[in-house]
């Protein structure tokens, strides 16, 4: 039986959901995030300080604290109990106690300690302020010591900071190298909002063809050819979205780019089919789109958790491994980041995407839906007419 001439336009007009999940609801999204995350470098952190001992050499390590890019010294506090207070109260995200006589501790060598307290639930924040604290410490220890060589004479400057610091360190950071946390995450977000735009809008292309053509009018006596045909046309839309968070951020931003764009277009096509696959899938279960609609947020809810671009994937554990492995994007940031970062040849690339065939298990289980559901309504009209 033949669908009826009803236009894919004018689906999408009478649908206002679908027609938002196509146009100006991602993108308002993919601002969203970027506008969070725009400021790119941490810098001026709040911390406090308590300063027992209120000399000269605490007041320089206040000022070198303070100094550092990372954090800002916001304010001294009296006691240890009004700090804690401060902190816990989210006013400020560390605080350091300098102790009593620590200038005559310090110059009597009896290694006075600072103590450093700061929030280590927000994990980032807290490596941040941990790097900060023991650089700026470790500045006015390595100051102390070349002051002390030179005093006790016979040394130049360079012999004398020889001995305050024998090993010096060199790290050098590699493919994000002002660790630009736009850079970091957004760059991970945004494709784990795509995922989620894809398997959302294909739900809702198909609800809402459903809804104006009829099962049997809509799909026929070909289902899988019509599929196809309805799907064809959005996927140009979801194609021209993920060129264009490409483009805005290697070509707008110009984050560095080390590979090929052509080799992460291929990538993306991939994801997409995959992604349109598993809509159809949750879809086809029920019939409904409310239902599949939960399918789909239960599935694609750990995208970003799940890609390894925050916590490592070697460090994760079974389950959520297997769940990682299921999710198209995942696959999809294994080429990102091998292109962008690492400008791998496109053959390695390419291997991260062999995991994807699997997909090819929901879609006959699609075809097969479809059938089972087409042939109820057939079986359906048949009794009415026999009766």
């Amino acid at each position: 039986m033949q669908a009826r001439p009803v236009s894919q336009m004018t689906i999408v007009r009478r649908d206002k959901w679908l027609l938002s999940s196509l146009t100006w609801l991602p993108v308002v999204l993919v601002i969203l995030v970027w506008a969070i995350f725009s400021k790119g470098i941490v810098r001026d952190l709040p911390i406090g300080v308590v300063d027992l001992d209120r000399g000269k050499l605490s007041g320089e390590l206040i000022r070198y604290y303070d100094a550092s890019s990372s954090m800002a010294v916001k304010q001294h506090y009296p006691s240890v109990a009004s700090a804690k207070q401060a902190l816990i109260s989210g006013d400020i995200y560390a605080y350091a106690v300098v102790p009593y006589h620590f200038e005559q501790d310090t110059y009597k060598h009896l290694s006075p300690q600072v103590s450093v307290f700061y929030n280590s639930q927000m994990i980032l924040i807290g490596k941040i302020l941990s790097s900060a604290f023991l650089q700026a410490q470790g500045t006015l220890n390595a100051q102390l010591s070349t002051v002390e060589n030179l005093a006790k004479g016979g040394a130049t400057f360079a012999s004398a900071m020889g001995k305050a610091v024998p090993i010096r360190t060199q790290i050098t950071s590699l493919f994000n190298k002002n660790s630009n946390y736009a850079q970091f995450l957004v760059s991970a977000i945004v494709p784990a909002l795509w995922q989620i735009v894809i398997v959302v809008s294909t739900i809702l292309i198909l609800s809402a063809n459903l809804r104006d053509r009829g099962l049997t009018h809509w799909l026929g006596t070909h289902a899988t050819r019509n599929l196809i045909m309805t799907l064809a046309p959005y996927s140009w839309v979801f194609a021209v979205q993920g060129w264009a968070f490409l483009c805005w951020f290697y070509l707008g931003f110009e984050w560095p780019m080390n590979g090929s764009f052509i080799t992460l277009i291929i990538a993306q096509f991939f994801t997409m089919i995959a992604c349109m696959v598993m809509g159809c899938l949750f879809f086809f279960l029920t019939l409904d789109a409310a239902r599949a609609m939960s399918f789909a947020g239960a599935f694609t809810a750990p995208s970003f958790a799940f890609m390894g671009i925050t916590f490592p994937v070697t460090d994760m554990n079974t389950l959520a491994q297997i769940w990682r492995s299921l999710l198209p994007i995942s696959h999809y940031i294994e080429v990102q980041v091998g292109q962008v970062s690492y400008g791998e040849a496109w053959t390695q690339s390419m291997t991260h995407l062999i995991p994807m065939l699997g997909y090819c298990l929901p879609l006959v289980m699609v075809i097969g839906l479809m059938s089972i559901h087409l042939n109820a309504i057939h079986s359906s009209h048949s009794t009415k007419g026999t009766q």
